[in-house]
């Protein structure tokens, strides 16, 4: 039996959002990954580090769910419901949390770890990176690409300009921080909707897709929503991603 309009969206409107754990979508949206393997490679850069640096951690999953972490590990989070999430979670794995605000400087001494890494921030600080890496020490980074969710967004929001986020930028500043990039390269792909709830959640919890999201406010677009799924089948969209590393010269 189909489940209502109605149904579907109070469910998800009083799910739980906070941290980083998108499991309540399983078998509702799916995602492609990206080929390159963001954990995996982060896994090995992690088992070489004597200290490292995860910015803007979320709820810390990608961390806490690595094999082995440096000795001293640290993370940074700004957003309130993440904050206590992560640190039980990191605190667990004997890493240590700080409450951030995301804005240059960050708390901590210049040149002291060999490792920082960041999963899909929502900006990066190239210069405040390359500072608080040690000489020789990398950067890893899985962001957001250009014209990411962009399907989704201007079902909302109607044409939105497209040109932010572009690797080659990324690059640009970070050469320009004082670093040299060993590793740029962009893919796009394939997402999946099967159902508004999945919708409602997904844009409760990535909050910058439709910014101001809320059910009363977008209602009747949701309710159209529902109803080109139930006719035409998942609603299709695609995710923006790019991966860099770089290095501070010896």
């Amino acid at each position: 039996m189909r489940r209502t309009f109605e149904d579907l969206v109070a469910e998800a409107e009083t799910a739980p959002v906070e941290g980083w754990d998108f499991s309540w979508l399983d078998g509702r949206a799916g995602e492609e990954r990206p080929s390159w393997g963001y954990a995996r490679l982060l896994a090995e850069r992690m088992a070489g580090a004597s200290a490292a640096l995860d910015v803007q951690t979320g709820g810390g999953e990608v961390l806490a769910g690595l094999p082995v972490l440096a000795p001293v590990t640290v993370a940074t989070e700004s957003w309130p419901p993440n904050v206590p999430v992560a640190a039980a979670r990191l605190r667990a794995r004997g890493a240590a949390l700080v409450a951030d605000d995301d804005e240059p400087r960050l708390p901590f001494r210049s040149g002291v770890f060999d490792l920082v890494c960041s999963r899909h921030p929502v900006r990066t600080w190239w210069a405040e990176i390359a500072r608080v890496l040690r000489p020789g020490g990398t950067y890893l980074s899985q962001k957001v690409g250009p014209r990411s969710v962009f399907e989704l967004a201007e079902f909302f929001l109607g044409p939105l300009d497209g040109s932010a986020r572009v690797p080659e930028a990324a690059g640009a500043e970070a050469e320009a921080a004082g670093l040299t990039v060993v590793d740029l390269r962009g893919e796009r792909l394939r997402m999946e909707f099967h159902d508004v709830g999945a919708v409602v959640y997904f844009l409760r919890k990535v909050i910058w897709i439709v910014p101001g999201f809320t059910v009363e406010r977008h209602r009747a677009r949701l309710r159209d929503l529902h109803d080109r799924i139930e006719s035409e089948g998942p609603f299709v969209a695609h995710s923006s991603r790019f991966l860099i590393e770089a290095r501070r010269p010896e």
